[in-house]
């Protein structure tokens, strides 16, 4: 008995987490969003009230609707946050994938002694504070930053680039803040990859470029995949890099989510934007996972 309640622990104890750090607050946050705004602390109603007994809880199921949903589908301020958010983030995991990997691949091949190191670099950004790193970026790439100094001291440029304030600042700072979420999982994938392989395809016949492409980015993959979840799920929904460098014509869904919530106190409707993008990322990163699945039990067989 001790063993099957020790083997039931193990299991139930991930799912008990799951159930009071995401699926309660996901009800609460549905609650909500089926809610209608009211001048009220908080600012919405119904109130789910026990002490009514069964008429009330009847009475607040009924008065839950979609109205809010509804208005996300009707204003095109809502769909246009998505559609930039998901473009955003979409390219920035990609720059970051092309600036990561070679980082990656380099720290692999790099000698046993120098790894240490050169993970410790990557890490090192996370010592200081997510804000202030963002902020650093401000003195860098405004008119009179440190970027255009340089650049007109090298003579590259006749007067100040306009960055800041611009969707290329996001990207800059979406890269910079989630590229050792890129690097960390591909160096992992890398470290364990058999050197081997790359000398049996190149006595097959391939040359670098093809043994590559054929041998080390196959290889590579599940890191890939991993760093690309890793940067694009965040960056989806982010607030502090799109509003301090790209200012208020930079449209994303957390920075629309933030002036719903705090500036707008119309709780419902964040909440339903909260909802909508939860189920933007959740519903194809379960559908991948389960076509992966498939894939490995079908090469299983």
């Amino acid at each position: 008995m001790s063993g099957k309640w020790r083997m039931l622990t193990l299991i139930g104890a991930p799912y008990l987490w799951l159930l009071l750090f995401f699926l309660a607050p996901f009800v609460i946050v549905l609650k909500i969003a089926l809610s209608d705004t009211a001048i009220s602390i908080p600012p919405y109603t119904p109130q789910f009230d026990l002490s009514g007994g069964w008429p009330a809880i009847s009475d607040f199921f009924s008065n839950l609707d979609f109205e809010n949903f509804k208005w996300l589908i009707d204003d095109s301020l809502y769909i246009n946050s998505y559609i930039s958010s998901l473009t955003i983030a979409f390219f920035s995991t990609l720059l970051a994938l092309l600036v990561g990997f070679p980082f990656a691949y380099a720290m692999a091949r790099a000698p046993d002694n120098w790894r240490p190191l050169l993970l410790m670099l990557v890490i090192l950004p996370f010592w200081t504070s997510f804000l202030i790193r963002v902020y650093s970026w401000i003195g860098i790439l405004k008119t009179e930053g440190l970027l255009n100094q340089l650049l007109m001291w090298l003579g590259i440029i006749d007067q100040p680039l306009i960055i800041m304030n611009t969707n290329t600042a996001v990207y800059i700072g979406i890269v910079y803040s989630y590229l050792p979420f890129m690097i960390l999982p591909i160096y992992s994938t890398l470290e364990k990859m058999d050197e081997s392989l790359l000398e049996a395809a190149i006595d097959l016949g391939c040359n670098r470029i093809s043994a590559f492409w054929l041998v080390t980015v196959p290889l590579a993959l599940p890191g890939i995949i991993a760093g690309c979840f890793l940067v694009f799920i965040p960056a989806v929904g982010e607030f502090v890099i799109p509003d301090l460098l790209g200012g208020t014509q930079t449209l994303m869904i957390g920075k629309t989510l933030w002036k719903e919530f705090f500036s707008n106190r119309d709780w419902p409707v964040a909440s339903a934007v909260a909802i909508v993008l939860l189920l933007l990322l959740v519903v194809p990163i379960l559908i991948f996972q389960r076509l992966l699945e498939r894939q490995q039990e079908a090469e299983a067989r």
